[in-house]
């Protein structure tokens, strides 16, 4: 039989300061421990069994700490030894029992997230994964007038389709593209929340089987905008005006016509990656839309281009705008206003020559499309077309240069 401990008054434990552990009585196991000037509550309790590390059965004995003396007093800590007594007989481990309610606390304070919380974490993801800072600006710019307002505040776990609605309605049919790519985003980062196991079920904000019923189609009321591009039967005309512009704008410009380049990859060209022996322009993974290197043939207008551009001395940006430094996304497009062509614009010229190929060449799709470093579309394709196809672009970008000879007959030797 276990011993029985004489039931000491509070003023007698308030005596006690040798250290060590000393039975208080009234419950079985409790015991003050004394170590210098620190005294708190102990209870020992044996819970069944346990292997050791020989391998052999021992008594399982749980000491749980049950706070400080005198802030815990004597009658508060005999009532918390008896709760926890009841519960080791009724076969629950209070050490696990704790544990689990932290979790669970910890667990319900994570699914008490805000969307806009999770936003937060989304952006943070997205800086790393897009190469370009406007598009971070403009994620947070829509988020931030539409969908915080509304939302924002809000736990992820308690958003439906009637606040996503509340968030995309007012400006569906008005601004439809905004709107589309609003609930996208919206999506992405309600996708996060359900990753991180912040809420059950369907996402709100996703399109099939959620919003598609309540909103009508994007592609019925967009009226979309695609860049707008030169007919290629004027190139030739229009490629003489631009030769007779002066500055490096103009030749960045006239450069990523004949390479149907991107404005990025034009103005972020170094020499290092213009190989003159072998007439390639290799532009790096990190500067492409498709996060793949991209080998340029240049043809005899481009490779003239660069031959007769000034170098700056330390230098080794290709086209450098003021003090050195990468020129603007606007310096290209400023080019075109200055020769009152406010109706094209850069990229527009992509389209042109995805035209003037199409329409009026042999070659194929594939290589057509490479020559503009896009991704084919078609899986099975690409899967089958390894190469980049460089040769016969060659020959595709020399035809393309040679809607431009009148112009360069006579110009090119007097730039810059």
């Amino acid at each position: 039989m276990p011993k029985i401990v004489k039931e000491l008054t509070a003023l007698a434990v308030s005596k006690i300061n040798k250290d060590g552990r000393h039975a208080v009585g009234g419950v079985s196991g409790l015991s003050l421990k004394v170590a210098g000037n620190s005294r708190s509550w102990v209870l020992n309790m044996l819970m069944g069994t346990r292997i050791d590390k020989a391998g052999k059965e021992v008594p399982n004995r749980l000491f749980l700490g049950l706070g400080s003396y005198p802030e815990v007093p004597l009658a508060e800590a005999r009532d918390k030894a008896r709760e926890l007594r009841s519960e080791i007989k009724a076969g629950i481990n209070p050490l696990e029992a704790k544990q689990e309610r932290k979790e669970e606390a910890i667990r319900q304070q994570a699914r008490n997230k805000t969307f806009s919380e999770c936003a937060q974490s989304v952006l943070s993801i997205k800086e790393k994964e897009l190469k370009n800072i406007k598009h971070i600006a403009q994620w947070r710019s829509s988020l931030e007038q539409y969908a915080y307002p509304v939302i924002g505040h809000l736990p992820v776990n308690q958003i439906n389709k009637t606040h996503i609605l509340e968030v995309l309605q007012p400006i569906w049919l008005e601004k439809n593209e905004t709107a589309s790519r609003l609930r996208g985003r919206i999506e992405t980062i309600l996708d996060y929340a359900k990753a991180k196991e912040l809420f059950d079920g369907d996402n709100p904000a996703g399109w099939k089987g959620m919003l598609k019923p309540l909103l009508p189609e994007p592609s019925k009321i967009q009226n979309r905008k695609h860049h707008a591009a030169l007919p290629y039967a004027d190139i030739a005309n229009f490629m003489k005006e631009l030769s007779k512009r002066p500055g490096l704008a103009a030749r960045a410009l006239e450069f990523s016509i004949l390479t149907v380049a991107r404005s990025g990859e034009v103005r972020g060209a170094t020499w290092d990656e213009i190989d003159f022996e072998n007439k390639i322009w290799i532009v790096p993974a990190e500067r492409m839309k498709a996060r793949k290197e991209h080998r340029v043939p240049l043809s005899t207008g481009a490779i003239k281009i660069l031959q007769e551009l000034p170098r700056v001395a330390g230098g080794n940006l290709v086209f450098p705008g003021q003090q050195g430094k990468q020129m603007s996304d606007m310096t290209l497009t400023a080019v075109l206003k200055r020769m009152d062509r406010k109706d094209l614009t850069q990229h527009g010229f992509r389209s042109t020559f995805r035209d003037w190929a199409g329409e009026t060449t042999s070659f194929p799709r594939e290589v057509i499309e490479h020559a503009l470093a896009h991704k084919l579309k078609d899986q099975a394709e690409a899967a089958y077309q390894r190469g980049d196809l460089l040769q016969k672009r060659k020959l595709l970008m020399e035809e393309w240069y040679r809607e431009s000879i009148p112009i360069f007959q006579n110009s090119l030797s007097s730039k810059n």
